[in-house]
């Protein structure tokens, strides 16, 4: 990995988590809906980057949002899911190419880059928002808020997506 795109990472982490912790935690739609949007930092990790380097990236990000936002490792537990399947992800999304790495995020279609981000977030709520009610006897509820919070997350990543300029890989 080049400095340039150690630098990236980092200013992304920070800003990721500093938005997280000073802007979105403090809204509250309808009394339930906070979006995520430290998710994006999954998004924009370089896609020839080792899997192990973004599962650590993840780690700290989720741990430290957690210290924050006092959810005793639950944001940990749910960005480590989601960076987990990743690559799954990926390659459901983006086919062949990410089997071969010979792709630019920016250079595939807005359905993609849009099915990529949101099976991202809904593979994250649903990890949060189960180990939040601390089992599934509350499905309806879970449902509920992963549907809406995803849906949320989801518009305001991308509005971010469309304000910070082109995507990158």
């Amino acid at each position: 990995m080049r400095n340039n795109e150690q630098l990236q990472i980092i200013v992304r982490f920070l800003a990721l988590l500093f938005a997280q912790f000073l802007i979105f935690n403090r809204m509250d739609f309808m009394g339930f809906i906070n979006p995520m949007v430290y998710l994006l930092f999954l998004y924009w990790f370089p896609i020839k980057e080792r899997p192990a380097a973004l599962l650590l990236w993840s780690f700290g990000l989720g741990l430290l949002i957690d210290l924050f936002s006092d959810t005793m490792a639950i944001h940990t537990a749910a960005i480590l899911t989601a960076a987990f399947f990743r690559p799954a992800i990926m390659r459901f999304c983006f086919g062949v190419n990410y089997e071969f790495q010979s792709f630019k995020l920016s250079q595939t279609t807005k359905a993609q880059k849009i099915t990529y981000l949101g099976l991202l977030i809904v593979v994250h709520h649903i990890v949060f928002f189960a180990l939040e009610a601390f089992g599934w006897s509350h499905f309806f509820s879970i449902s509920k808020k992963v549907l809406a919070t995803a849906l949320a997350t989801l518009v305001i990543c991308l509005l971010l997506i469309s304000l910070l300029g082109r995507d990158k890989s």
